[in-house]
């Protein structure tokens, strides 16, 4: 029987608590959350299900040795005394990523490179010279975060590899889209689960639309990805992750519907790409339509938009953008909670609504905010005379109606917000990454599903493993061996990791004293059912 043990799920600030609810419903115990993480504990089969399931989890890190450092000597030293054959061997390759917030420790590359020698040094004292794990930027075999709080630090190895934002349906996007596990969030946060109709009427690339269609279904959203780190570990338990990728049992159907629209042609057409990408296009309703044509909205529902914020993309006038929304919550989206991120006050003051709930959200480098707006039939006077009130604080029906712990929770989140603001200004050197949209690695869906969402063939582990597929019938679902194109637009990506302030290559690159080998363009995936 599996032992538990300590694992930390990183995450964007503001999302912490929906991260804690999300691993307390897949059962793992002693659930902390800290400020963009949060810890738990668990068994081999909970971190799986953590990478798998986890809509709000940008990687899943497993803490492998902790110690006291107070200079770089000391360092090498005590990441010299850790058995590096539990995790790693000669035939490997790893890379480092390193946080530090420390006195002593201000050079994040130098604590890389002293890790690096005392790792490449413990295997070369029992193996001879020339035996030793290469060292690579991308798509290393294992992993490795170092983060560095004063003299204390943890070496973990990472589980998820590419960031878990990356799920694998997306085969284009617009201009600055909205990071998917911060869509997954605000619609988390917001209560909805799929018991009414959502709208989101300037959907972009449709992040919100696939996003809620999955939540409303309950599909896991790993499901899409084409592979994890922890396939490449020792211990990696091939049955036991096939067991639990190929159960489906929770997934329920969705019985009412999903809107979109956008105002650009292209984004709809790439948002409808997506979606039929993620296989859940009989969900949504999606069409080129300006927020302005609103005139009527299906009733009794939830409507959650990422508007322009006047950074990286902004409308002609966007105060009068953001007065029209105003306008249309109160005369098209009546009975609705609405949630809108945004990022400068100014605009949200010309939506003209008192908002029920102000969360700081950070988007990326950007320091947003999150508001939601309830929406009542009438004027003010006769919606307080009919015994209603807004409920500051309290999210759409159906969610836990623990209203004064939320406020406590929102105001919590406010200081810690604050409190990160004022250190990252005086040492602008935070560990959140900024993320960018993934290539398309969708793998085959059910046939019997008529283009439903879907489930990978798992590879052989045998000595042929990533050449061969298996072809059995697994839980009376047949699966095929087919490739794919990989002829996917991918934007480019900064850090993926959010304890890495941002990987140097030159510096890597130093480390190894030459370009290290990249993964070849080309790879062969198989393609997806169209029926969608």
């Amino acid at each position: 029987m599996n032992e538990n043990f300590e694992m930390v799920a990183k995450t964007f600030q503001g999302l912490e608590e929906v991260l804690a609810e999300e691993l307390r419903g897949l059962g793992a115990a002693n659930v902390m959350p800290g400020r963009r993480m949060v810890a738990f504990e668990g068994d081999l089969a909970m971190l799986y299900k953590a990478n798998l399931c986890c809509r709000t989890a940008l990687r899943i890190l497993k803490p492998i040795y902790k110690f006291i450092a107070t200079d770089t000597d000391s360092l090498y030293d005590s990441v010299k005394e850790f058995d590096w054959s539990s995790v790693l061997s000669i035939d490997k390759t790893f890379s480092i990523d390193t946080v530090a917030f420390s006195d002593e420790f201000t050079h994040s590359q130098f604590v890389t490179y002293r890790v690096k020698d005392a790792i490449v040094d413990w295997f070369r004292d029992r193996y001879g010279n020339d035996k030793r794990p290469g060292v690579r930027l991308q798509d290393a075999d294992v992993m490795i975060n170092v983060h560095i709080a004063g003299d204390r630090v943890t070496l973990s190895l990472d589980s998820s590899g590419e960031s878990l934002h990356k799920r694998g349906y997306r085969v284009a996007q617009t201009e600055a889209p909205i990071n998917e596990v911060l869509a997954a969030g605000i619609i988390l946060r917001s209560g909805w689960r799929g018991e009414c109709p959502l709208v989101d009427p300037m959907c972009g690339s449709g992040t919100f639309l696939v996003e809620a269609a999955l939540i409303a279904a309950n599909i896991n959203p790993g499901i899409y990805r084409k592979s994890f780190a922890f396939e490449n570990w020792k211990n990696f338990d091939a049955d036991l992750f096939d067991s639990i990728y190929n159960d489906d049992s929770g997934e329920r159907e969705f019985r009412h519907k999903i809107y979109g629209a956008d105002i650009s042609p292209k984004a709809v057409d790439i948002a409808t790409r997506n979606i039929k990408s993620a296989g859940v296009a009989r969900y949504v309703d999606i069409q080129v339509k300006p927020l302005s044509q609103w005139t009527s909205a299906p009733a009794n529902g939830v409507l959650i938009t990422n508007p322009p914020y006047g950074e990286r993309i902004s409308a002609d006038d966007m105060e009068g953008l953001y007065e029209l929304i105003g306008n249309k919550l109160k005369n098209v989206f009546k009975g609705y909670h609405a949630w809108i991120i945004g990022y400068r006050k100014e605009y949200f003051d010309m939506i003209h609504l008192s908002a029920s709930t102000k969360m700081p959200i950070l988007n990326g480098a950007l320091e947003c905010e999150l508001r939601e707006y309830e929406i009542f039939e009438g004027d003010y006077k006769s919606f307080r005379k009919a015994g209603g009130k807004i409920h500051h604080g309290e999210s759409q029906p159906g969610a836990r109606s623990d209203r004064g712990d939320r406020d406590r929770g929102d105001r919590k989140m406010t200081r810690k917000f604050n409190d990160d603001r004022r250190r990252r200004a005086a040492n602008d050197e935070g560990d959140e990454a900024r993320y960018a949209s993934p290539r398309n690695k969708l793998e085959e869906r059910y046939a019997s599903r008529g283009g439903g969402f879907n489930r990978r063939d798992r590879y052989n582990r045998d000595s042929e493993r990533g050449d061969r597929f298996r072809g059995d019938d697994r839980r009376g679902r047949n699966f095929g061996k087919r490739r794919f194109d990989d002829d996917r637009r991918e934007a480019p990506a900064e850090s993926e990791n959010p304890l890495a302030v941002r990987r140097n290559e030159a510096a890597l690159r130093s480390i190894t004293g030459r370009q290290p080998s990249l993964a070849k363009p080309g790879v062969k995936m198989r393609p997806r059912n169209k029926n969608s």
